[in-house]
């Protein structure tokens, strides 16, 4: 999720296909609107919800209305809004409370260590709180599935670099290679909120570290793949670069490998990426983790190990209350840079992934598992392995299409021989197929009326300004949503602009660089941010980054909370009862204790944490 052009602000864009840019689109689309409304006003108005005027009355207009609940009269906010904040630790709405806890290198069992700085050895990071704390989801324990106040917090850890993790620009030997591999990946936490009603965490055998050293399993089109073997032998292992995330109705955590690629590097001075490589951004030093000098695995020159460039990037399932079973990475779901990966029931009780790959000029995708989600269970099936991957291409006239990424696509089948190619190397697939490059697609999210919405942080490689977004580059970033056809297993969607951050700016819930998203049951949409606040430059500085809580129905969007400086907000969590709301400062200061010492005001970094949120009368959080 974390930008990764702030390490690299001169890494080149990766996807160098011809297809149609989604500006143009875009453009295109704005262009017929200003013709039909008399005016480019007009035309940028039909597309905004920022005005309740305009979001009372337009609606995508694909497929049928879930008729089990209305956002419109559920989805009130009631909280005191917040202002922007400039501060070095949190601002969080009156009619809120807000604690901090699993702060990296918190113990997960009695005989760990507690945290110190710089960690003191691999094995206690492999059993301590990650860094980058990220995606999450939370997990009800004990008793019925409604239980509010026992759980387990499956949680990713995105990324550290060297310099915030030990002390040092480049490991200097194994051991600290390993301890930032050890600080990746992913925790499982059993919490309990306590007679005081502060969360604690529980010492359990379901407590436990997914790292880049962790045995995992592949399944579906690519398992058992020439393409991920390597000469070396090595058993499949670990996850990384964990982002955003999903969770099942069968009650699992999916959590997805972004920008892995930046781990990889090699000290040989002839090595050049070929096509493949190149379209997934691999080079001679990564994001100058440095890992390839003490851990061959990662040597993209070291040709006993060629598979294991292709055995990062995928959508990974764990069960969190089985700590013996292998996190599976499901392959059918497709190799790119995954931000997360969004479920929702389709028509016939198939299962339904929706994802976005996070880089400039890259795609949004969708899986339709084959069958109902529950028959394939008891046939031993996973819903995950089986079924249709399809990537979107977006219209002039606000249509959409899903275009089949498998041998059944004449484009895709004249570029590729074999399914475990296709999904190994879906983005040139997608690249074949003649999806739309976007900017930046992240977190999805599908609401009660069967929306689904998009964020498009940004894209500073943008170089024609357009109606819907005049800035060129376009470093605020939108929002988009479409509805699918069929309940949300068609083959065609309608799409509309939801909000454009760049026109928020004067208002009173001005915010840019859209990132985490969630669609709570009532219709609200939470949004959070990385990146560039108001006030946007000129000005010195920007706000920090930031939580809101939007009313699409209405248009009516309020600021509930605020992270310290540098920072990123993200991740979201809720009891099942949604008073209790999970979510996470990631990178706060970018690791600079000279910028703040969040979480506690005091050693020598700042930690990323968790913090939890709560209304100070009991209430539904956003409301």
């Amino acid at each position: 999720m974390h930008d990764p052009e702030t390490i690299h602000d001169d890494a080149p864009a990766t996807n160098t296909s011809d297809n149609r840019p989604f500006d143009d689109v875009l453009k295109a689309r704005m262009g017929r609107r200003a013709v039909l409304g008399g005016t480019l006003g007009s035309a940028i108005g039909a597309f905004l919800v920022a005005s309740p005027a305009t979001a009372a009355t337009r609606a995508v207009a694909a497929g049928p209305k879930n008729q089990a609940g209305n956002p419109s009269n559920k989805a009130t906010i009631g909280f005191t809004p917040i202002p922007l904040y400039f501060g070095t630790d949190v601002s969080v709405s009156d009619d809120y409370t807000s604690d901090v806890i699993i702060p990296w290198g918190t113990p997960l069992s009695s005989d760990t260590p507690d945290w110190s700085y710089p960690p003191t050895s691999a094995a206690a990071q492999a059993d301590q709180v990650g860094i980058g704390h990220d995606g999450m989801w939370f997990f009800p324990l004990g008793g019925p599935q409604e239980n509010n106040d026992h759980g387990l917090l499956c949680i990713n850890h995105e990324f550290g670099t060297n310099k915030h993790v030990f002390d040092d620009d480049e490991p200097q030997n194994a051991e600290q290679v390993t301890i930032s591999q050890n600080a990746h990946g992913c925790s499982v936490i059993e919490l309990m909120r306590d007679d005081s009603g502060q969360w604690q965490v529980v010492q359990s055998d379901r407590s436990r570290r997914i790292t880049v050293n962790t045995p995992v399993e592949f399944s579906g089109p690519a398992a058992g793949s020439p393409l991920l073997m390597n000469a070396a032998g090595n058993e499949p292992q670990g996850t990384l670069n964990n982002c955003a995330n999903g969770y099942t109705p069968w009650g699992t955590y999916l959590t997805c490998e972004e920008n892995y690629n930046g781990y990889f590097g090699t000290e040989d001075p002839d090595w050049e990426p070929n096509e493949t490589q190149g379209r997934y951004g691999f080079d001679e030093i990564g994001f100058e983790y440095y890992w390839h000098r003490y851990d061959p695995r990662f040597d993209v020159a070291n040709p006993d190990y060629a598979g294991e460039l292709h055995r990062f990037g995928w959508v990974v399932e764990i069960d969190p209350n089985r700590p013996d079973v292998k996190p599976v990475k499901r392959t059918a779901l497709g190799r790119v840079k995954h931000e997360g990966a969004a479920t929702t029931v389709g028509r016939g009780g198939r299962v339904v992934v929706y994802m976005g790959d996070d880089e400039r000029f890259d795609y949004i995708y969708k899986f339709v598992s084959e069958d109902n989600y529950k028959s394939m269970i008891a046939k031993g099936q996973s819903p995950l392995d089986h079924g249709t991957l399809y990537v979107a291409r977006f219209n002039d006239d606000g249509s959409g299409d899903w275009l089949e990424l498998s041998l059944n696509n004449p484009d895709v089948a004249a570029v590729f021989s074999s399914m475990d190619e296709v999904v190994t190397f879906a983005r040139l697939a997608a690249d074949a197929a003649g999806a739309t490059p976007m900017d930046r697609p992240e977190w999805t999210t599908v609401a009660i009326n069967e929306d689904v919405y998009c964020t498009l942080t940004n894209n500073s490689r943008r170089t024609e300004p357009n109606a819907a977004n005049p800035q060129a580059p376009n470093p605020n970033g939108h929002i988009i949503r479409w509805r699918d056809a069929d309940h949300h297993v068609g083959t065609t969607f309608e799409w509309d602009i939801f909000i454009l951050a760049s026109e928020t700016e004067d208002t009173d819930h001005g915010f840019g660089s859209p990132d985490g998203l969630w669609a709570d049951p009532d219709g609200r949409l939470f949004i959070e941010t990385d990146g560039r606040q108001p006030p946007f430059p000129p000005a010195e500085e920007g706000a920090n980054d930031q939580l809101l809580v939007a009313n699409p129905a209405t248009g009516e969007i309020r600021r509930l909370f605020s992270g310290p400086k540098d920072c990123e907000i993200t991740g979201i969590a809720v009891t099942p009862d949604r008073r209790t709301m999970f979510i996470n400062v990631q990178h706060p200061g970018n690791g600079d204790g000279g910028k703040t010492l969040f979480p506690y005001g005091v050693g020598d970094v700042p930690r990323d944490a968790t913090v939890v949120l709560q209304r100070k009368d009991g209430g539904i959080i956003g409301s």
